[in-house]
């Protein structure tokens, strides 16, 4: 390890490995690490606010590091983490199987391990803290399946723009796919690669509407593919097609306001980081945390969404 990134930590000031610098409580003794998917998705910043706010409260110092969508990136950020100190991390991997080994070492050398967002194995994981995905997969699609009733006979074709390197958004997707399967006047017609990376994800949406031009729905599975979907309809300029999928945006909000976003799975990423420290700090303190803690959902629409412009700058 570096003297500068040493005497970085001795004053008392968080690395952000990949890009920035961020302070940090300088009195605590304990430092939570915090290893993410990658900190340009609004989403996981939210996270991170939850983290700094814990630690904050907390009195504890924190390490995040944006692993930029690369799994070893965050093989080495683990290894770093433990070289440089953190008695536990919190992790959002890239690839929850591919993580394994590197965090078979944390916990060897006596680091636990706090999975949020998406499951790792338990153990060596010591708790998942985030929402049942494919569950509320399911629920968007039963929510889709009502509105095609009640507005359009019964009848719709779908397109999935999902992120196929992702293994929640595959669970979100198989949860959909599980809600619209009986439904025969219900057709997907294609499903395409967003990649979890916003230019990929609008330009999949632009491909999949172009290649099925009367498409009826786009269904997105994260915050890359619910903007780039909604990006791509209003440079279209037609509102025919219509979104429901997961993650809030500015932009998205604008297009429940236009009518075209209709329905959008949100979770508390704040409350997942936020008890990722919560429950790193019982871990360490030799207390009981349960296996996994399931963190609501809401569905929101033209009906709620007020609520939420807060959050967005709306």
């Amino acid at each position: 390890m570096k003297k500068t990134k040493k005497l970085l930590l001795v004053l008392g000031v968080i690395v952000l490995i990949a890009s920035s610098v961020i302070p940090v409580v300088a009195e605590s003794t304990t430092t939570i690490g915090f290893t993410v998917w990658n900190l340009q998705a609004l989403f996981f910043n939210q996270q991170l606010d939850g983290i700094k706010q814990a630690a904050k409260d907390n009195n504890v110092k924190f390490i995040a590091v944006d692993c930029q969508n690369q799994l070893t990136r965050q093989v080495s950020s683990i290894e770093d983490l433990v070289q440089e100190g953190a008695n536990a991390i919190i992790v959002n991997p890239v690839d929850a199987t591919g993580v394994i080994p590197a965090i078979q070492d944390a916990v060897k050398a006596g680091v636990p391990i706090i999975a949020i967002d998406q499951k790792i194995e338990i153990p060596p994981a010591s708790i998942f803290i985030g929402v049942d995905n494919y569950a509320a997969g399911k629920e968007i699609g039963e929510f889709l399946v009502k509105y095609v009733k009640d507005n359009m006979g019964g009848k719709a074709k779908v397109g999935i723009v999902g992120a196929l390197n992702s293994y929640i958004q595959n669970l979100r997707m198989a949860g959909f796919l599980e809600a619209v399967k009986d439904e025969i006047g219900i057709q997907v017609v294609q499903v395409v690669d967003g990649q979890n990376v916003l230019e990929v994800a609008m330009s999949a949406a632009e491909n999949l509407v172009s290649a099925n031009p009367d498409l009826d729905f786009f269904y997105t599975t994260g915050e890359p593919q619910t903007v780039g979907s909604v990006a791509a309809i209003e440079a279209a300029g037609n509102t025919k097609t219509k979104v429901v999928g997961w993650d809030l945006q500015k932009q998205v909000i604008s297009g429940i306001d236009k009518g075209f976003v209709i329905g959008i799975v949100q979770q508390d990423p704040y409350q997942e980081g936020y008890q990722g420290v919560v429950n790193a700090l019982k871990v360490l303190k030799g207390e009981k945390v349960p296996e996994e803690i399931i963190i609501p959902i809401t569905i929101v629409t033209k009906d709620n969404v007020d609520q939420f412009r807060p959050l967005f700058g709306g």
